[in-house]
């Protein structure tokens, strides 16, 4: 059964921070807190952690849209090709902040995401999903949780979501009630931006 903790915001908890970041060196699989809904992770040099990933959300790995929570801007080099002045500074305008860029990924992504050309990146303006990814030492996989529900797209209520992930993941925080709009997707891989989903983030950045 996953481990229920208790992280607060706005002065993160360095021992419970160094806490999440164990379990997710050991291959375990976090539930966390966004700027926008919660979001399920894991560490993105963790290929058997990965597999449990796809596995949970019902689709192959290497066709999986996952997407990687950086700290800074400082890790994109790491998994994207060199980009523009254009692109940066849209990046800088719009992060730390609830939205999803699609860049074009370069040759050292993780084995498992080889076959891909662009890759998701996201910079939340959330402290303890930037605590931990600082303390990591490298991005986290990232997908976020939705709700079966045909109303309610997405569960807010930490305690809620631990009640039903608890059994397939190893760690829930409880950051507080998360929001219920996921981020705006825009892909930044072609000549143009391109908006692929509306969401909390918004489209003035453009």
């Amino acid at each position: 059964m996953a481990e229920f903790i208790k992280i607060y915001e706005d002065k993160p908890s360095e021992a419970a921070i160094a806490k999440v970041v164990k379990v997710l060196k050991e291959g375990g699989l976090v539930i966390y807190p966004t700027d926008t809904v919660y979001g399920l992770g894991c560490d993105i040099t963790n290929s058997r952690a990965l597999e449990r990933i796809a596995k949970i959300k019902g689709v192959k790995l290497d066709k999986a849209k996952f997407s990687f929570i950086c700290h800074d801007l400082s890790n994109l080099s790491d998994y994207v090709k060199q980009i523009d002045t254009a692109t940066f500074k849209i990046l800088k305008r719009a992060l730390p902040g609830p939205y999803t860029f699609i860049l074009p990924g370069n040759n050292n992504l993780p084995k498992e995401f080889k076959k891909k050309t662009t890759v998701g990146i996201r910079v939340p303006e959330n402290n303890i999903t930037l605590e931990i990814v600082k303390l990591l030492g490298n991005p986290i996989v990232t997908t976020s949780i939705r709700d079966e529900d045909d109303v309610v797209e997405y569960t807010t209520d930490p305690e809620l979501i631990f009640e039903k992930w608890q059994n397939l993941v190893d760690m829930v925080i409880d950051g507080g009630y998360g929001d219920n709009v996921a981020s705006t997707i825009i892909d930044l891989s072609g000549h143009e931006p391109e908006v692929i989903r509306e969401g909390k983030g918004s489209l003035d950045i453009l």
